[in-house]
């Protein structure tokens, strides 16, 4: 008999706990998961994108296929405010492993074998900035150890850090 009580309590409880979750959804106007977009995300139509918000040309691929030889600096060449924000730029970003003084023998750097490469060497100095360029960008194949940092740096920013190393000629 006992086993049947707390059985029909049980049913009871269950019925009467059911029956409050029901009101609140039905009558409250957050609601509950079911009421959420999350579940029904497609009740209304998507909107309608405009034209021209996605770039079909241009843009980061361009750089990528394109020659070094081609590709040319869209700042001033030699223009000191560019060169100073390209300081700022190598700072946050390249001093770690190429150091304060360009050679390699940064922070990060000087752990590495072999050590980055010195940025005021003739073999760098000597490369276009579009060669530059995409080395930052895309970095460097081989046994190089140059980073990609194409999806960290604007470029803008690393046509400015071009700008830097270019302006710090050879040792």
């Amino acid at each position: 008999m006992k086993k049947l009580i707390v059985l029909v309590i049980a049913v009871v409880a269950v019925t009467v706990v059911y029956n409050v979750l029901m009101y609140y959804d039905n009558n409250f106007p957050s609601g509950r998961m079911r009421e959420t977009p999350v579940v029904k995300p497609y009740e209304q139509p998507l909107p309608i994108m405009e034209a021209g918000l996605v770039p079909v040309h241009g843009g980061e691929a361009l750089y990528r296929a394109a020659s070094p030889e081609s590709l040319k600096s869209p700042l001033p060449s030699g223009d000191p405010k560019v060169i100073k924000e390209g300081a700022k730029q190598y700072y946050n970003f390249c001093q770690q492993c190429h150091g304060v003084n360009y050679d390699g023998i940064g922070t990060v750097g000087q752990s590495f074998a072999p050590l980055p490469t010195d940025l005021r060497s003739p073999k760098v100095q000597s490369q276009s900035e579009g060669a530059l360029f995409q080395h930052i960008s895309y970095g460097v194949g081989g046994s190089g150890r140059q980073p990609a940092l194409g999806t960290t740096i604007f470029p803008d920013d690393r046509w400015r850090i071009v700008a830097f190393v270019k302006s710090l000629g050879t040792r």
